[in-house]
């Protein structure tokens, strides 16, 4: 039984915290990271001897709640710029909460028939901002399972004997080197094995080149995968040109938008997705850009059917009678969280037009930080963003070290990549609080360094 009293207790503590945390954070007060090595850090926070022995109380979980913060990565600060995770806004915090005490595992009805009508209703809204008026869907844990689960679908399609026979050697994947590694993982958990995954030809930023499409004949393409936005660079593939050429030869067109999907939320940017609704399957993360936090990705289909035909499942204890309002058998996962109410809740409270405009502004702070680089004698920027990413290099010597640096005086978190073999350093930008004098300081420290 509950302890009604502790509980409510320590829930005032932590929300406490935590709004002290999120305060201090989007004032850049403390180091946007540390990295203390994990055995000092155990020691600090007394792990061994509370996972032996208990006895955390109110006030000793206090104190252990204050250390633990302190030694995380702080993504609502303005310093962070390196990775496309959320600053998670706190309505999708509000729905974590919910969820870690009702535990309602939904992707059967009968287990929470309120979150999955949620989810119901948010999958619905995002179907239709894709243009897939008749189309399915389902929220997993993340895009990489949201891509294997697209691609499971576009597998039955091309080979409904697949499950139960196997998978034949002659089907290939297109994709070009760019794609997020999640696809290259999927290819080989699909049974295809690596070799059947055909690099695409690409321009010099990593974007396909629909001129150069390949000549399919003779081969039994599973599917095409296209990028909106590519995750190292920000910059999207022609979706209407691929999407055309899809259609005209039957393959199936997987659209990996998991970052770039949110765009659709803006009317000054909206325009990078055209073309979408020409896809049989997209992928949407919310923990990106609909800032909620991890995890929760949209599979969405245009045609409802072939997300079921995606597993085939056998369980007596689970699969029986109509049941027509489950999920599962649309996932992977067997036990999956409220996910829609962490979108639902930000949607709730901000609207449409509010994270559209989230969504504009970092993509507005972005291009900034490339006409402060662009402008600033020493630094080099390969392309004009379409994104809230940006690559960049200062000077010929070693970009890795220079991001070493930063993140080692805990003033800002970068993360870098390569654009044709050469290591540039990278930014996304996340947080609200990442303004014009977040940039410039980034520019003069780089400098100094």
């Amino acid at each position: 039984m509950w302890n009604i009293e502790e509980f409510t207790e320590a829930a005032g503590i932590t929300v406490g915290e935590l709004a002290a945390y999120v305060a201090g954070s989007q004032r850049g007060e403390a180091p946007v990271l540390r990295r203390t090595p994990p055995r000092e850090l155990a020691e600090r926070l007394g792990l061994r001897d509370l996972i032996a022995k208990g006895g955390l109380t109110p006030g000793t979980y206090r104190d252990f709640l204050r250390t633990f913060l302190e030694e995380g990565t702080r993504l609502h600060h303005p310093g962070f710029l390196a990775h496309q995770t959320a600053s998670p806004d706190f309505p999708a915090a509000l729905a974590d909460f919910v969820h870690g005490a009702t535990n309602n595992p939904m992707a059967v009805y009968e287990m929470g028939a309120a979150a999955a009508t949620v989810e119901f209703e948010v999958l619905r809204w995002m179907l239709g901002k894709v243009g897939f008026a008749a189309g399915g869907g389902v929220l997993t844990h993340g895009g990489s399972l949201a891509n294997l689960t697209a691609l499971l679908a576009a597998r039955a399609r091309a080979v409904p004997d697949a499950w139960d026979d196997g998978v034949p050697g002659d089907l290939v994947i297109l994709a070009p080197p760019a794609a997020h590694y999640s696809i290259a993982r999927a290819v080989s958990i699909l049974g295809l094995g690596q070799r059947s995954l055909i690099p695409l030809e690409t321009d010099g930023l990593g974007r396909i080149d629909p001129a150069r499409l390949p000549d399919i004949s003779g081969k039994r393409v599973m599917a095409l995968v296209a990028s909106a936005c590519a995750t190292g660079t920000g910059l999207h593939d022609d979706l209407r040109a691929i999407g055309a050429w899809c259609s005209e030869r039957g393959v199936w067109f997987h659209v990996d938008a998991a970052h770039g999907a949110s765009a659709l939320l803006s009317d000054r940017h909206a325009h990078l997705l055209d073309g979408v609704e020409l896809a049989d399957s997209v992928i949407w993360d919310a923990h990106k850009m609909l800032r909620t936090s991890s995890l929760a990705a949209a599979v969405l289909v245009r045609r409802e059917a072939d997300l079921d035909a995606a597993f085939k499942q056998e369980a007596s204890y689970l699969f029986y009678g109509d049941q027509g309002f489950d999920l599962i058998n649309r996932t992977v996962e067997c036990t999956k969280a409220e996910l829609g109410l962490k979108i639902f809740l930000n949607l709730a409270w901000r609207g449409e037009r509010g994270l559209g405009e989230y969504v504009a502004g970092r993509y507005d702070t972005a291009r900034r930080f490339w006409e402060l680089a662009r402008d600033r004698p020493g630094f080099t920027v390969p392309y004009e963003p379409e994104s809230n990413i940006v690559c960049f290099r200062h000077g010929d010597g070693d970009q890795a070290a220079i991001r070493e640096r930063l993140m080692r005086d805990g003033s800002f978190h970068l993360s870098s990549t390569e654009l044709g073999g050469v290591r540039h350093l990278r930014i996304t930008v996340m947080s609200p609080a990442t303004d014009d004098r977040t940039l410039t300081s980034l520019l003069d420290e780089i400098e100094a360094l």
